[in-house]
C-alpha cells in the first residue's frame, strides 16, 4: 500500500508545484505597479498656448526616484528636462524644462518605485501649439515584466514559503509534538525552510535593483546596483531579515540540540517556554521585514495595518508549516517514533485560532485594500482575493474532514500499545519461521562439535580465533531482527485506516495550501483594488476637464506672468491639493524664465465660481522660503469650475493679475 502512495504523493506535489509557478508567471504582469497617476499638468492629450516652465505628475501615494525617473522628449526623442525632478508637494513631482520650447507633440516618460517597493512606469503626450506629425513612442511596460521579473517573482514565492516552513514546523514541534525534536525529517523540513528563506533573501537583494531599473539580466551582479539598494526601504528590510536569520539558525541549533537532548522534565519544560518566547520574537521581526516594506506599509492606517500585518503571517505560518511538518511527520516518522493522536489535536487546535486570527486580519485587511464592494469583482485585486478566500474555504473545509480522521484515531489503539504488539509480533516471528534461516554450521556462528574442547575444557566459542567472528555475528542478527521489528510496525502502523485517512486529508490540505500561497504572493504584487478604482477615477476627471484643469485629486497650475518693470517677468505656480471640497493645502511658486526662484513683494490668490455667483475668496499665502509662499486650510465651499486668479506685485508700483480656470471638487 504504502508503495503506491508514495509515486502519488511526488506526482501531485510535482503538479501542485507547477501551477503554483504558472500562477506567479501569469501574476508577473504590469499590474503590479502600486502607485498610479492621478494627475498630470500638463494633461494628457493637451494642447497649450505656449511651452509651460515645467511639467508635473501627481500619484496616489509617495514614490521613490532617481535623477532619470522623469523625462521629456521632443518629438525627435531628444531630452529636452533639466536636472532632476523634484517634490513640489504631497506626492506632486515635478521637473523643469528648457525655455523657448518649439510646437509640436511631446513625450512625457516616468520610471520609479512606489511606496510599497514596486516598480512604476508609464508615458503619456502632451503639445504644444498644435500637435507634431511625429512623437516619441515609450513603453510603459516595467522592469518586472521581462526574466528578472519572474524571476523577482520567484524569489518573493519562495521567501515566503521558507518563512512559513521554518516557522510553522519549529512552532508545531513546540507547541504539538515535542518529541518531534529528535525525528531526523522533521528536522530537514525546519532546517530547508532557513535555507529556502535565506537564499531566497540573498537572491532578492541581488535582483532589487534590476528588478527597479533597467531589468536587464547582465545588472543582476552589478555592485553598485547593489549599494543603490542597501540605502532604500526594501534594502533595509531584506539585510534586516538576514539579520534575524542569524538569529533563527541559533534558535533551531538549540531546538534540535540541547532540546532534544534534555531528559529531566522541569528543565525541558523551561526551555520549552524559553525557546517560545525568543522564536515568537525572531518570527515576528522576520515577518515585521515584509510589513514594513510592501502593502502595510503606505496608504490607509498604515501605523495600524503593519503589526494586523504581521498577525496575519504569523498565523498564516503556524497554519500552513505546523500542516507540512504534520505530513513530513506522517508519511516520514520512524516506525518507532510515529506522531501520536494528541499531537494532532494539539495541532487541531492551534490551526483552528490560526484560522480565526486570519479572518480578523484578512478582513481588515480587504477593506483597506479594496474600500468598496464593487472592488470585489471590478479590480484584479479583488479577483484575486475572491479567489484566495475559496481557497481558504477549501482548505478549511479539508481540515475539517482531518478533524474527523483525528477523533477515530484517537480511539484505536494507542501509539505505544501498537509498538508492544510490533514487538511482540517480531518476537513470534524471530523464534518461529525466522529461527531455521540463522541456525547451522555458519548461520549462528558455534559449530555443532564444539561443545568443549576435551584438551582446554573451553568452550569452542571462546577460543581466541573465534571470538571476533561470534561478536560480528551476533551484532549482524541484531541488526536484522531489528529491520524486521521496524518492518512490522511500519505495516501495522499503515495497516491503520484511520491514520491512512488522515494522511490522504493532511496531504489534500498541503496541495490546497500550495496553491493558496502562490495566489497570494501573486496578491501582493497586484495593485490594492482602492488604488486601482481611485486612478480610474481620476482619469475619467481629468478627460472631462479642459487641458488647463488637472485632475481630480491634486491641481497644479503654472501661469507666466510680467508686470512690465525690472524683473517683472516669471511664472507664477499653483499648486492645490486635495483640490476637493473642504479644507486643501495651497502652495505658491515664483520663478524667473530660467527656472530660478526669486522674492517678490506680495503674491495673492483669489477664486471664483462664476456659474454660482460664489467669490472671489481672497487667499494669502505665507512666505515660507526664497520663492515660495504656502496656506494651508484654504476652504473650497463647492464642486465647479472656479477661476483661479493671482496677483503679482514685483515693486511698489509694478502688479498684475493672471488667471486660469480649474475643476474643484
Amino acid at each position: 500500500m504504502t508503495q503506491t502512495i508514495a509515486p502519488r504523493v511526488r506526482t501531485v506535489v510535482l503538479l501542485l508545484l507547477a501551477a503554483a509557478c504558472a500562477l506567479l508567471v501569469a501574476g508577473a504582469g504590469p499590474a503590479s505597479a502600486h502607485a498610479a497617476v492621478t494627475g498630470s499638468d500638463p494633461a494628457q492629450g493637451a494642447v497649450v498656448d505656449k511651452a509651460p516652465a515645467r511639467i508635473s505628475l501627481t500619484f496616489s501615494e509617495q514614490v521613490a526616484m532617481s535623477d532619470d525617473s522623469l523625462r521629456v522628449l521632443d518629438p525627435e526623442g531628444k531630452r529636452v528636462d533639466t536636472g532632476g525632478p523634484s517634490n513640489v508637494s504631497g506626492t506632486t513631482y515635478a521637473v523643469r524644462l528648457h525655455s523657448g520650447l518649439p510646437d509640436g507633440t511631446y513625450t512625457v516618460a516616468y520610471q520609479l518605485v512606489s511606496a510599497d517597493s514596486h516598480p512604476v512606469a508609464g508615458a503619456y503626450t502632451f503639445s504644444i501649439g498644435a500637435p507634431s506629425k511625429t512623437s516619441v513612442s515609450v513603453s510603459d511596460q516595467t522592469a518586472d515584466d521581462g526574466v528578472v521579473g519572474w524571476l523577482y517573482g520567484f524569489g518573493r514565492y519562495m521567501s515566503y514559503a521558507g518563512f512559513i516552513v521554518m516557522a510553522g514546523g519549529a512552532a508545531f514541534v513546540l507547541a504539538c509534538w515535542p518529541r518531534g525534536s529528535g525525528v531526523r525529517p522533521v528536522q530537514r523540513f525546519v532546517v530547508s525552510g532557513w535555507l529556502t528563506l535565506t537564499a531566497a533573501t540573498l537572491a532578492l537583494l541581488l535582483l532589487r535593483g534590476s528588478f527597479t531599473g533597467s531589468g536587464k539580466v547582465a545588472d543582476i551582479f552589478d555592485l553598485s546596483l547593489l549599494g543603490q539598494v542597501l540605502q532604500t526601504k526594501t534594502g533595509a528590510a531584506l539585510v534586516s531579515r538576514l539579520l534575524l536569520l542569524a538569529a533563527a539558525a541559533l534558535f533551531i541549533a538549540v531546538l534540535f540540540g540541547a532540546y532534544d537532548k534534555r531528559e529531566d522534565p522541569q528543565e525541558k519544560r523551561d526551555l520549552t517556554f524559553g525557546l517560545a518566547i525568543g522564536g515568537v520574537v525572531v518570527a515576528a521581526g522576520l515577518a515585521a521585514s515584509w510589513a514594513m516594506s510592501e502593502h502595510a506599509s503606505t496608504g490607509l492606517q498604515a501605523g495600524i495595518a503593519m503589526p494586523v500585518d504581521v498577525l496575519h503571517l504569523l498565523a498564516v505560518a503556524a497554519w500552513l508549516g505546523g500542516l507540512g511538518a504534520l505530513l513530513v511527520a506522517l508519511y516520514r516518522a520512524p516506525a518507532d517514533a510515529p506522531v501520536d493522536a494528541s499531537a494532532v489535536r494539539r495541532f487541531s487546535r492551534v490551526a483552528f485560532g490560526s484560522v480565526l486570527a486570519l479572518i480578523a486580519t484578512g478582513t481588515y485587511q480587504s477593506w483597506r485594500q479594496l474600500g468598496s464592494w464593487s472592488a470585489f469583482t471590478g479590480t484584479r485585486y479583488g479577483q484575486l482575493l475572491l479567489a484566495k478566500i475559496a481557497l481558504v474555504a477549501v482548505l478549511v473545509g479539508v481540515a475539517w474532514i482531518s478533524r474527523r480522521w483525528t477523533g477515530r484515531l484517537a480511539e484505536t489503539v494507542p501509539a505505544s500499545a501498537e509498538r508492544e504488539k510490533a514487538r511482540v509480533g517480531a518476537g513470534a516471528d524471530a523464534s518461529g519461521a525466522a529461527e531455521p534461516e540463522v541456525t547451522g554450521d555458519d548461520r549462528t556462528g558455534t559449530d555443532p562439535e564444539s561443545s568443549t574442547d576435551p584438551e582446554s575444557g573451553t568452550d569452542a566459542g571462546e577460543r581466541p580465533d573465534s571470538g571476533p567472528a561470534n561478536t560480528e555475528r551476533a551484532a549482524q542478527l541484531a541488526r536484522q531482527r531489528a529491520a524486521r521489528d521496524a518492518a512490522l510496525q511500519k505495516r501495522l502502523r499503515d495497516a491503520d485506516p484511520n491514520r491512512f485517512g488522515l494522511r490522504r486529508s493532511v496531504l489534500a490540505e498541503a496541495g490546497v495550501a500550495v496553491v493558496l500561497l502562490a495566489v497570494t504572493t501573486v496578491l501582493t504584487q497586484t495593485e490594492p483594488g482602492r488604488t486601482e478604482q481611485d486612478a480610474k477615477a481620476a482619469t475619467s476627471s481629468s478627460a472631462s476637464t479642459s487641458p488647463d484643469t488637472g485632475a481630480s485629486g491634486a491641481l497644479t497650475l503654472n501661469m507666466p506672468f510680467d508686470t512690465g518693470g525690472e524683473n517683472g517677468k516669471g511664472i507664477v505656480t499653483v499648486d492645490l491639493d486635495p483640490a476637493r471640497v473642504g479644507g486643501n493645502e495651497m502652495h505658491v511658486y515664483v520663478e524667473r524664465p530660467d527656472g530660478q526662484a526669486f522674492d517678490i513683494p506680495e503674491v495673492k490668490v483669489d477664486f471664483t465660481l462664476k456659474a454660482k455667483d460664489v467669490g472671489p475668496l481672497p487667499v494669502v499665502p505665507d512666505h515660507i522660503a526664497t520663492g515660495h509662499w504656502s496656506a494651508n486650510g484654504v476652504q473650497i465651499p463647492m464642486a465647479g469650475d472656479w477661476k483661479v486668479d493671482v496677483t503679482v506685485r514685483t515693486s511698489d508700483i509694478d502688479e498684475v493679475t493672471v488667471s486660469k480656470n480649474a475643476q474643484i471638487g
